[in-house]
């Protein structure tokens, strides 16, 4: 139990149904859906689509998603990606013919074409109760009447919004300003291109004139995007990968996630005694921070498009962890050979549901950096992600960018099993730090014994770019302890990412857990 004298949040129990995300009002979209008949998916989708709205900086229906569930009455897990590819005409050589070593990170080539809405009409149809339509409603209802900017939205607001290119001024500027803690946000125009989406499913997003409208404001910038790119834009099934810690078995999506290197980083910390160590003691930081360095760099030359990319069983066997354990000193911090892609990107949003018939969700959302590419389209406003800017342009690369290639995600939903049943399907929000933060959560509950919400709330550390980010709830002599293992530590200023769960006990209770880094909450009934 958590000391009630401190600040803190509870966390949320419930008997029937949960739903944990970043904002309170996809939270109880989430929750009526599934008083109304819906189930899991349902709440979801519907949950998600609100999160566009709620922070439009963070994700959107121009962005990609990635989603694990477990069908009510079933122990299996299943996978579906709605990460995008780059476009046909899609050239590398041409971008390095211009002088150009990496993927402009706001410039059209960065959009691939956007499949979240792609896969929010396939879960729909085929794990859903309630159909497209009556999911989208509520965002129709809030695009129309307006969101209330809630604070951390609008402190990203506020930091994001010089990327945002003539049209997306337009929607997502408030006479010129960034929107303030309290504005309405309203997106008139977005609630129309929803409409189409709820009448025609997929085609009313990828065909007609939602499509042109994308394809049109990209072309003008000088874009190669086509309608017959948007026209095949398809979500595909996948088999999740998994690893084992502590008695329990995490799954996670296969490359082109890296959603593996959660699972490396998990088997790397197996070959150290982490259980002893103060959970929030140098030590075991510097072991974490160790461990993502060398996971992370070979992530970096292993993970790219699922037809391309190294066999993920390669990066998931003991041995390659025991090699990467070997290579940790424990007596000073290695030079930072990782180079995480450049380009800013701090959060994303996620919504995990559980539904009374015991289907679980766990689904991430993403335009990438925030505000996405910055471009909006001219028509519907529609802010256009840009997750292409995560392809290498190195020759042969596994993640060189290319026609029909999909690019190096980070973003990865989670889900924990044990004895063979899935019991907390969760997320860790953050960019880069994604996988570093799965394997972190895992560890505070696994190895420390915290429940979801303590194991949310503690204090996060990551190394990134030759620095230790360490956030300000570490002790002083933490922090001086690791700079003189030799890290050169910096106190991020956002916090490091967010993080949902919920977890289900073997009564059936569901125990959620709540970031407090985000505006959102855990919501039962």
């Amino acid at each position: 139990m958590r000391d009630l004298h401190l600040p803190g949040r509870s966390a949320v129990w419930a008997s029937n149904a949960m739903c944990a995300t970043s904002h309170p009002l996809a939270a109880q979209v989430a929750v009526d859906i599934m008083k109304r008949g819906g189930n899991a998916m349902d709440a979801a989708i519907a949950g998600a689509v609100i999160l566009g709205l709620c922070e439009p900086q963070m994700t959107g229906i121009g962005g990609d998603c990635f989603v694990l569930f477990s069908p009510a009455g079933s122990d299996d897990i299943l996978a579906m990606n709605g990460s995008g590819v780059a476009p046909a005409a899609a050239d590398a050589e041409a971008l390095r013919s211009a002088g150009h070593d990496k993927i402009p990170a706001h410039g059209t080539d960065s959009v691939t074409i956007p499949t979240a809405v792609d896969c929010f009409c396939q879960l729909s149809d085929r794990w859903g109760r309630l159909g497209i339509s009556d999911l989208l409603a509520p965002a129709i209802t809030y695009a129309e009447a307006g969101v209330p900017v809630a604070e951390r939205v609008a402190f990203d607001w506020g930091t994001d919004q010089t990327v945002l290119k003539p049209a997306a001024q337009r929607f997502y500027l408030n006479n010129g300003a960034p929107f303030k803690t309290g504005e309405l946000f309203r997106a008139p125009k977005q609630a129309e291109a929803l409409r189409k989406i709820a009448a025609q499913g997929r085609d009313g997003f990828y065909k007609g004139d939602v499509a042109d409208d994308m394809v049109r404001s990209l072309a003008a910038l000088g874009g190669v995007h086509t309608l017959d790119d948007f026209a095949a834009a398809k979500a595909i099934e996948t088999t999740p990968i998994q690893g084992h810690y502590k008695a329990h078995d995490l799954f996670e999506h296969p490359p082109n996630g890296q959603g593996a290197i959660a699972i490396l980083l998990l088997n790397i910390l197996k070959q150290f005694d982490l259980a002893s160590l103060d959970p929030m003691g140098a030590k075991r930081v510097h072991i974490e921070a160790e461990a993502t360095k060398l996971a992370y760099d070979l992530r970096n030359q292993v993970i790219g498009d699922p037809s391309r990319a190294a066999d993920a069983e390669a990066l998931l066997s003991e041995e390659t962890a025991q090699k990467l354990a070997a290579q940790i000193d424990l007596t000073q911090a290695r030079p930072a050979e990782t180079q995480i892609h450049e380009t800013v990107h701090k959060d994303t949003v996620y919504i995990t549901v559980v539904d009374r018939d015991g289907m679980m969700v766990s689904l991430i959302y993403s335009i990438f950096n925030g505000f996405g590419s910055g471009i909006a389209s001219e028509d519907y406003g529609i802010l256009l992600h840009n997750r292409g800017a995560g392809f290498s342009l190195t020759p042969g690369h596994p993640n060189e960018y290319g026609p029909g290639r999909r690019p190096l995600h980070t973003i990865i939903p989670g889900m924990l099993a044990k004895d063979g049943a899935p019991i907390m399907p969760f997320g860790v929000m953050g960019g880069q730090y994604q996988a570093a933060g799965h394997a972190r959560l895992l560890s505070n509950m696994l190895d420390f014994d915290m429940s979801p919400q303590a194991a949310i709330d503690a204090p996060r550390a990551f190394a990134e770019k030759g620095q230790l980010k360490l956030e300000r709830g570490f002790a002083p002599d933490v922090a001086q302890a690791l700079a003189d293992l030799g890290h050169d530590i910096v106190v991020p200023d956002p916090p490091i990412g967010g993080a949902q769960a919920i977890l289900r006990h073997d009564s059936g209770v569901l125990e959620g857990g709540s970031d407090p880094r985000k505006d959102g909450c855990a919501l039962g009934y």
